[in-house]
């Protein structure tokens, strides 16, 4: 038995396995194979545009918010523009699509460096599953994307109900509790470095000009929110911040 024969005999088996738990989160069985390879391959396993989800992300992520806004607009015939469109961003905000790719076993068939601790913090499940969504799209067409993500997505995952009362806009909810208390509230990096191929952000929020919190990420903007978040936990204002004060 050769060794070459037996690589062959891997690659197949390990691509069988792949396409089964691929078909079993689908559910249905994919035209283009490559195409969801693709899609759920991260950066840190592929730098070239035509090797990972980057692309494809983007092209999920204006797909499902799209399909998201239809179905908020259809469901809430007498609802203005702003709830609308806050409703949609609590829908498709990072974190939210993050928890879902998770619930969804995406974890498992997503392609990135296990070995890279900083992906810990990011939230590439869920720009795994804006990329998948864009590989669904690719491959079955809109109308029939349309029906897959209402069936496996939206109504399994998105409780709209309870995402009325959740706050996932840590830096808008802190500084309105700055506001309210007379202090002054800025976000600074103070760090940047690469990690791998990529920038890690370090950015702080200041209160008062002191440290208060901090957050990494890939980009300022996560960055900013996640310290902002720490910041809301520390100061205690998950629930209620009406009988907190600045000291």
């Amino acid at each position: 038995m050769s060794v070459r024969w037996l690589k062959s005999l891997f690659s197949f088996k390990k691509k069988n396995s792949f396409t089964r738990e691929l078909s079993h989160l689908l559910g249905f069985f994919p035209h283009s194979l490559e195409l969801y390879e693709t899609a759920l391959t991260h950066r840190s396993q592929g730098e070239n545009t035509d090797q990972n989800n980057e692309r494809l992300e983007y092209l999920g992520d204006a797909i499902l918010s799209a399909l998201v806004a239809d179905y908020l607009f259809k469901r809430y015939p007498y609802k203005g523009e702003g709830y609308l469109t806050e409703m949609r961003s609590k829908m498709v905000n990072r974190q939210q699509l993050n928890h879902i790719a998770l619930r969804m076993g995406l974890k498992k068939i997503t392609r990135f460096n296990r070995a890279d601790s900083s992906l810990r913090m990011s939230h590439i499940f869920g720009n795994t599953l804006e990329a998948l969504i864009g590989a669904v799209y690719l491959d079955i067409g809109y109308k029939r994307t349309e029906k897959w993500v209402m069936k496996n997505i939206i109504l399994p995952h998105m409780f709209v109900d309870q995402l009325e009362t959740t706050e996932y806009n840590f830096k808008n909810k802190l500084y309105g509790w700055v506001s309210r208390n007379g202090g002054t509230l800025e976000f600074e990096t103070i760090d940047e470095k690469l990690e791998g191929s990529r920038r890690l952000f370090t950015v702080a929020a200041l209160l008062n000009g002191q440290p208060l919190a901090e957050g990494k990420a890939f980009n300022k903007k996560d960055a900013s929110q996640l310290a902002a978040q720490a910041a809301v936990e520390k100061l205690g204002l998950s629930g209620t911040d009406s009988d907190q004060r600045i000291s």
